[in-house]
């Protein structure tokens, strides 16, 4: 019986075990099939073109009780928990970048999601990473040992001619011996061990988008994925580990982002004032942290809302700078704005400007920041106010923001309401409750009990027992009839929030137990796998 053991998720991709029952083998990784597969060579009729009709798909059925399991884009999957699911002549769907992804979508829907998938005859050096990022964990040696019939050597930027073995780009026992099969394998098995690093460090995107670079059509494939939101956003991790590195265009098309103005644009509540001011961003992060920015807070004296113009998340109130994304990113500065980031960005203040209203919109800007700021409230016909046209952080222009800000009240310091606004997507009585502790280890309590503290890495709030109490509704597992004794594991799990995503704080809610913790899955997942940790429990309330 086969099985399907996933230890680290990053989006699509994965790390893991599989196994056969007999033998077990480490994901990602390219492997003799004969051994692991051996149902392969008696699989007859299962390589159907991906764009073979209907109609034809169906007098070719997947044949019962063998491994892999043969997907087509037309035949329901019969995939459970643990299988190896094939796709055949995938290889082919690459050479159409918006076919690959649709095809890979629909597939992917409609199996469960601890399955094992492999792509035969498909990966290659310069290939894999694109492949892992679309979910696939198992690969063979084919397409390697054919491009060395043809005499080609390859590397993770594609392949060259044979003799390309003599010039020294690689040193491995292949080389050495000068087999260019043994080469293409080890290349093919080194990039793979490269692409398990990043997934486990959850930085595979960084990497894809470093290598897509030199091939047109993985750019489309991953342009593409962005392109399908809704289907990648409940897929991604809410927050990340480490720096969130937007160095190319597709950097502002990552759902990770859009997450998060879309959350700003829609679930975010900012603090009940009517004055604000645009300001630029830092490089360093949080905000608040950067000197540039302590100095326009001392300007700005707490009278009026404090909203950070920056590419690419276009708008980050002050009370969000901490949380994933927005103080862990890094791009590159140049001082030039290309006009499809400042569409973008103009769109976005666009929209929230429309949604709040301000009676003053103050730009404490300069160069494309501002001429975004200036496009944005022209869309919106509201008066911007510019305090500054260049060199924000002169003591020229600070002292015309000091003096446009003169005679405005004070607004309240309420950074915990718009967090879990944002965060849990709810409107939440905060009054009464009191701050301690310096950043990064900040906590919040009421009444001399602690209900919320901040998580140091992703910036989100982590709610006490307490603290869920303040919460209505949402971000709730609910669990089989039984006390936890550790994380909470997918089979004991009868219900979980669709909303809730990798890496959110929940609460997990049994007729014996209360438990808080850190989801592992998302909310739809929990409930289509069938083994994997759903919850990592911080706190356990017997009831």
């Amino acid at each position: 019986m086969s099985r399907f053991d996933i230890r680290k998720r990053d989006g699509l991709a994965r790390t893991g075990t599989y196994s056969n029952g007999t033998v077990t083998v480490r994901v990602p990784s390219a492997q003799d099939m004969e051994t692991l597969l051996p149902d392969l060579a008696g699989l007859h009729l299962a390589n159907l073109p991906l764009a073979a009709p209907a109609s034809l798909a169906r007098e070719f059925p997947p044949p019962a009780g063998m491994q892999p399991i043969p997907l087509h884009p037309h035949l329901p999957s019969a995939a459970v928990s643990g299988d190896c699911v094939m796709v055949p002549c995938w290889k082919i769907a690459a050479s159409n970048p918006r076919t690959y992804v649709d095809m890979l979508v629909g597939l992917k829907e409609k199996t469960v999601p601890d399955a094992a998938w492999y792509a035969p005859a498909s990966a290659l050096p310069s290939t894999v990473h694109i492949l892992c990022y679309s979910g696939f964990d198992l690969f063979d040696f084919t397409a390697v040992d054919l491009k060395a019939a043809q005499g080609r050597f390859c590397t993770p930027e594609g392949d060259l001619p044979a003799d390309a073995m003599e010039s020294g780009i690689c040193t491995c026992d292949g080389c050495r011996r000068k087999d260019l099969k043994e080469h293409n394998r080890q290349a093919l098995r080194s990039e793979l061990a490269l692409v398990t690093r990043f997934i486990e460090m959850t930085e595979l995107r960084d990497l894809v988008e470093a290598r897509c670079r030199l091939e047109a059509g993985q750019v489309a494939i991953l342009r593409h994925l962005d392109n399908r939101y809704i289907f990648m956003e409940p897929r991604l991790p809410v927050a990340r580990g480490g720096v969130m590195r937007a160095n190319s265009s597709e950097s502002m098309q990552r759902a990770e982002i859009r997450r998060f103005t879309e959350r700003v644009l829609s679930r975010y509540l900012p603090p009940k004032t009517d004055v604000a001011v645009l300001l630029p961003c830092s490089a360093r992060k949080p905000y608040s942290l950067s000197q540039s920015h302590k100095r326009f807070q001392q300007a700005i004296a707490g009278r009026a809302h404090e909203l950070i113009v920056t590419s690419p998340l276009g708008l980050v109130p002050r009370e969000l700078e901490t949380i994933y994304p927005a103080g862990h990113y890094d791009v590159p500065v140049t001082g030039y704005w290309d006009a499809e980031e400042c569409a973008v960005i103009a769109g976005t203040l666009a929209r929230y400007f429309a949604r709040f209203p301000y009676r003053r919109l103050i730009a404490h800007l300069e160069g494309g920041a501002l001429a975004v700021a200036r496009q944005a409230a022209s869309s919106c016909g509201i008066a911007l106010e510019c305090t500054c046209e260049e060199n924000p952080t002169s003591d020229a222009a600070l002292k015309c923001l000091d003096a446009a800000l003169a005679g405005e009240r004070r607004i309240k310091d309420d950074r915990l309401h718009g967090m879990l606004s944002w965060q849990f997507g709810c409107d939440i009585d905060t009054k009464g409750t009191n701050l301690r502790g310096h950043f990064p280890e900040l906590f919040y309590s009421r009444n001399s009990v602690q209900i919320f503290s901040i998580d140091t890495v992703s910036g989100l709030c982590r709610p006490t027992m307490d603290g869920w109490n303040m919460i209505p509704e949402g971000y709730r597992v609910h669990i089989d009839d039984f006390i936890p004794e550790g994380d909470v594991l997918v089979p004991g799990v009868v219900n979980a929030d669709p909303q809730i995503r990798d890496g959110d704080e929940v609460i997990v809610v049994g007729a014996r137990a209360l438990a808080t913790g850190k989801a592992a899955l998302s909310g739809e997942e929990m409930l289509r796998a069938r083994r994997g940790i759903a919850v990592r429990v911080r706190k356990i309330k017997r009831l």
